[in-house]
């Protein structure tokens, strides 16, 4: 199973994040069945399973360590070790071309990126209504990157603060 997107960090910076949405009683407003739809159908999307339903709706995914990544870093550490190479059989001439031997460390570090980026990541959903029925929170725990693109995807706003429009967005007055 694969999860997430391109450039994941490897260790998980867990975060709970709050967001507010109109209740059940504003008139126009998407109901908490199609809005618990709509976070289970992006979950879905990305990969994640539910793992525990109740109160708290609880989603686990893994993510997978990414053959380009791994390539893209062992080229790295190639052109780094070169570059040290080149400075090297500058520097100590008696030690010559065999300092170009070093790259062929290269793909150790592609490897490390391998073994260590797989892991297991847990998302955690709890829905809640006020009693006026006027505001619902969503709370979401989990990795931080994750729930960034959860609100993104979903138009959510966190509580206590208001969406300012960025000056790049499209304008919907132009559709």
């Amino acid at each position: 199973m694969r999860c997430g997107s391109l450039s994941r960090p490897a260790s998980t910076q867990i975060e709970r994040k709050t967001f507010e949405v109109p209740g059940p009683a504003v008139a126009g407003a998407v109901t908490l069945d199609e809005r618990a739809r709509a976070l289970f159908a992006h979950f879905k999307r990305n990969n994640y399973a539910v793992t525990a339903t109740g109160e708290v709706i609880t989603f686990e995914g893994t993510i997978a360590p990414e053959r380009g990544q791994a390539a893209y870093i062992t080229f790295c550490a190639f052109i780094g070790l070169a570059s040290g190479a080149l400075v090297t059989s500058i520097a100590v001439p008696w030690i010559g071309d065999s300092a170009y031997w070093a790259t062929a460390l290269s793909p150790a570090a592609g490897a490390y990126y391998w073994v260590n980026a797989g892991r297991q990541e847990t998302m955690r959903v709890k829905m809640v209504t006020a009693d006026d029925e006027l505001t619902s929170d969503i709370v979401i725990e989990g990795d931080a990157n994750e729930i960034e693109r959860c609100a993104r995807e979903l138009k959510l706003v966190e509580k206590g603060k208001i969406y300012v429009k960025g000056l790049l967005e499209p304008s919907s007055e132009s559709a």
